[in-house]
């Protein structure tokens, strides 16, 4: 395989955005051991994969320009490398590569055998590749930090999810109300019906006063919070909407809720502020399309996208709003 080439899409700097982008054509990789080459069906954009592109990781990620991003994909396994146990050529999967070697935009792909999971024939290439890196942020903040069991034999739990009309938030409603909850949600007003569809007890507009103060409508006090959205919200505001003993788990890390991570720490406040750093593994990878093969997870996706328009997808997800995954099939 490695003599032939592929077409993918790469850039050769940090940023430049879209314009940055180069269709190219490149080697197939060579497998090493415990890897796997995938065909590529489907690949999904994230928000860290345009973060890398501005230089935000560097001098840690990309391991080297130029780089093809991209780690969300699913796809066909054409060659297993040394040592490879659970799969063979021509099993579907869904994978998730490295974010120092990316690799998702591209005809072909590498993927680590322990992060690679089965896909079954009731799951779609894209919504399978809408899954890894969003919905295991989703899953890890639902199951492990909210501990909130997803068979709904927990205790009763009044969450609010900001940003729900996200990547990570329409996945981490769905989870949610898998378990024993009682969901409020955040969007904007174009997506509170889509939003309650997907199981959300009641639903916000974040632009208007009440979606703003995060007060639910009915009065509850949050036990969780799992803060999506990407825009700043001040911890007084979290702090008037939590039970005694709430917690905010945040996926956005910036100055001011480290400072009051470290504040919370060191005061032993009641009310916790978590920092979620995304542990991928492939039992939670598997679990989720499990769940989308039994119709309990959705995968939304805003637009489709052709290999060769890749930085028309990229574009679209930088400069607009999107409403779930954008996805590029090559």
């Amino acid at each position: 395989m490695a003599a032939k080439l592929m077409h993918a899409v790469q850039y050769k700097s940090y940023g430049g955005g879209p314009s940055g982008l180069k269709h190219v054509e490149i080697p197939i990789p060579s497998l090493k051991k415990d890897e796997v080459l995938l065909k590529t069906e489907a690949a999904s954009l994230n928000p860290s994969d345009f973060k890398i592109q501005k230089g935000l990781a560097r001098p840690f990620l990309p391991r080297k320009l130029p780089h093809t991003p991209v780690t969300d994909v699913a796809g066909e396994i054409v060659e297993v490398g040394q040592g490879v146990k659970k799969f063979k050529v021509g099993d579907k999967v869904v994978a998730l590569l490295s974010y120092g070697n990316g690799g998702g935009l591209a005809e072909f792909a590498v993927a680590k055998e322990k992060l690679a999971v089965a896909r079954p024939p009731e799951v779609s290439a894209a919504e399978g590749a809408g899954l890894p890196m969003a919905g295991l942020t989703a899953h890890q903040a639902v199951t492990k930090d909210a501990r909130i069991k997803l068979d709904g034999t927990g205790q009763l739990k009044n969450i609010l999810i900001t940003g729900a009309a996200g990547g990570v938030g329409l996945y981490a409603v769905q989870l949610a109300k898998l378990g024993n909850t009682h969901v409020t949600a955040t969007c904007g007003a174009r997506n509170i019906e889509l939003v309650k569809s997907l199981g959300a007890d009641e639903v916000l507009d974040y632009k208007t006063p009440e979606g703003a103060s995060l007060k639910s409508p009915s009065g509850r006090k949050y036990d969780v919070v799992i803060h999506s959205a990407s825009s700043a919200i001040p911890w007084s505001v979290f702090e008037a909407n939590l039970s005694a003993r709430g917690k905010v788990i945040d996926l956005t890390i910036g100055a001011s809720n480290l400072f009051t991570f470290v504040l919370k720490k060191i005061t032993f406040s009641k009310k916790k502020l978590v920092l979620l750093a995304i542990s991928a593994k492939a039992e939670n990878l598997d679990c989720l399309v499990k769940l989308a093969k039994e119709g309990k997870l959705k995968t939304v996706i805003d637009s489709n996208y052709p290999l060769s328009k890749a930085e028309d997808a990229w574009a679209k997800r930088i400069n607009t709003q999107c409403t779930g995954k954008i996805i590029v099939e090559p």
